[in-house]
């Protein structure tokens, strides 16, 4: 009889009414639950763990939620999704150049998380599956000025040094490259890459284009890569 892997998904927040509530919904969908209420703890399992995806909190009694997802990031590249109570844009576009994929606002909506959940799943699954490559004729590898990427391998090097990138990232830079010459703009890089309808003053895109120039350690007013389209969007020409 042929074993099914259970997927591993991390949930850490001190808030243990909505750290035991999420636990509830991810196992009634057949998740394998790892909950913790610090991140000293969690971050032991994370080490420990060959874990799929994270839900973690901002506000933790030992380490901010922001902190621990770069630590994780140092290391793994599954989904991190995360929770605060806080509505500021500034805290969500901190999340999301630390390294996180998604963001949810207490108090909110447990099935929505759920559905968020499945989302952030499939495009990572689909994005790492070596399978990915055969469902479009789009090439495998693109070279431009000393930029590799390789969708086959998942690999992104730029004049030889390797890159570490998040499926995110991957995606983001892979589109753009597999559009050279043309401008992309937001809402289409948004809705292509996360597979959700863009909605107005979303500053998702702007942060993981942000965190990839980073990485590139492109200068922030004349990057020779990724260009910004001021009003329009983003290209590699």
């Amino acid at each position: 009889m042929t074993n099914i892997k259970k997927i591993k998904i991390l949930i850490v927040d001190d808030e243990t009414a909505i750290a035991d509530l999420v636990e509830v919904y991810l196992k009634n969908d057949g998740y394998e639950v790892f909950k913790f209420y610090n991140a000293k703890d969690a971050l032991e399992c994370v080490k420990k763990e060959d874990l799929d995806l994270a839900i973690l909190d901002v506000m933790l009694p030992d380490m901010d939620g922001f902190s621990l997802c770069h630590h994780i990031r140092n290391d793994h590249f599954y989904p991190i999704i995360m929770l605060t109570a806080k509505v500021e844009d500034m805290d969500k576009i901190t999340g999301l150049t630390l390294g996180a994929d998604d963001y949810m606002t207490k108090p909110f909506n447990p099935l929505e998380l759920m559905a968020r959940v499945k989302t952030q799943l499939r495009r990572y699954t689909r994005y790492n599956s070596a399978n990915a490559a055969l469902e479009t004729p789009e090439p495998k590898e693109i070279d431009i000025r000393g930029l590799h990427i390789s969708k086959t391998e998942h690999k992104c090097t730029l004049n030889g040094k390797a890159l570490s990138l998040t499926p995110i990232e991957f995606s983001i830079l892979w589109y753009l490259c597999n559009s050279k010459g043309k401008v992309v703009a937001s809402e289409e890089l948004f809705e292509a890459v996360w597979g959700e309808k863009y909605f107005d003053n979303n500053n998702t895109v702007m942060a993981h284009i942000a965190r990839l120039r980073e990485k590139m350690q492109e200068p922030a007013r004349k990057p020779k890569f990724i260009k910004t389209v001021w009003g329009v969007g983003y290209t590699i020409e």
